[in-house]
């Protein structure tokens, strides 16, 4: 799934080029390019699909070159992961009844891969049961970005649970209690079935999706496919799997897991895998130096010398046409700031 904004991560990720695309940690590889190659070690290249935008075909296209033009599925709008997910299942499911589908967002970290491999592996002999399955995440923090699930702790196996309930980002409050009480684990945002356990959720709990997928299976394998999808997204809902699907299901399993796995959803979270100087500072940019600066992100792309003093608990990202400064603590502000200024019609900044 490749057809998202990250607008928490501006200036870095912009509308005209989201931060999937970017390459956030500085490795020479960007996010779209590490989640490809991870699932290279469990999926033949000719099966993997990206889900993206109309407007990211070509950067899809550019930096993954292996893929042909058929793999690269565009949305002609923005309608949640649901759909994502139901255009991709209902098109596999009419090549090959049998498939099954491992889904993942493009622009999540994973540091741990042979244990994430291990795990998809869990996930996929556990899909072929008739069961939805996704990875779940021991929590650190009461984050309140996170859906949240509860497991049932019975029987031999270790680590694959069935789930007892899958609560979407719940408030400050209960996000605490969950992490108190040492039984909830965050949704990784990670998914596997087969094609028809899929297919035939949304028949149950997204009927709506479902009717306008399941009659348009030859046409979204044919000449018409754009055509098709242009006519099913004009009137399909805007909901996300977790709401539509996952908190309503009976058939969910969890495989607990241990992959180093972060949604890379704002700087704060980017800051926490980053190697931190004695002050607890982080720095990726070739000639940033700080002095008197404490549990501060600075990000540069260019070159550019970066001198900063006496900054405590905060966030630096500069760019060729933005600098942004912001508490670390407050970067929630920040989908609020690039909301402020496209009202203002500085669109060619976000």
């Amino acid at each position: 799934m490749a057809g998202g904004i990250g607008s928490r991560f501006w200036p870095m990720s912009k509308t005209s080029f989201p931060k999937q695309f970017l390459d956030i940690l500085g490795t020479g590889e960007t996010l779209i390019q590490m989640t490809y190659r991870r699932f290279l070690a469990l999926c033949p290249k000719e099966n993997i699909y990206v889900v993206t935008n109309d407007d990211y075909k070509s950067l899809v296209m550019e930096q993954l070159p292996e893929m042909k033009e058929g793999q690269v599925l565009c949305e002609p709008s923005r309608r949640n992961t649901a759909p994502c997910i139901a255009y991709a299942a209902y098109k596999i499911h009419f090549q090959n009844p049998n498939a099954r589908m491992m889904i993942a967002p493009s622009d999540h970290l994973i540091l741990k891969e042979k244990a994430f491999e291990d795990s998809m592996s869990l996930a996929l002999e556990q899909a072929d049961k008739g069961t939805l399955v996704t990875l779940g995440i021991k929590p650190s923090r009461p984050d309140t970005g996170y859906g949240y699930i509860q497991f049932v702790d019975e029987g031999d196996d270790k680590e694959v649970k069935k789930v007892k309930t899958f609560t979407e980002k719940p408030n400050l409050e209960l996000a605490q209690t969950f992490l108190d009480s040492g039984d909830f684990y965050w949704n990784s945002g990670i998914f596997v079935s087969t094609t028809q356990t899929m297919i035939n959720a949304f028949a149950e709990h997204l009927n709506e999706v479902h009717v306008l997928f399941e009659p348009k299976l030859k046409e979204l394998n044919g000449p018409e496919e754009a055509e098709t999808i242009s006519d099913i997204y004009a009137v399909c809902a805007n909901v996300s799997i977790d709401y539509g699907i996952m908190e309503k299901a009976k058939n969910v399993y969890v495989v607990l897991s241990d992959i180093g796995w972060s949604d890379l959803g704002t700087w704060g979270s980017l800051y926490t895998h980053l190697k931190l100087d004695e002050n607890k500072n982080a720095k990726l940019g070739k000639n940033v130096r700080l002095y008197e600066c404490s549990d501060t992100l600075v990000h540069s792309q260019k070159e550019k010398l970066m001198v900063l003093q006496g900054l405590d608990d905060y966030i630096v990202v500069d760019t060729k046409e933005a600098l942004l400064v912001v508490k670390k603590s407050e970067e929630q502000k920040i989908k609020q700031f690039v909301t402020n200024l496209k009202a203002e019609g500085l669109d060619d900044f976000v």
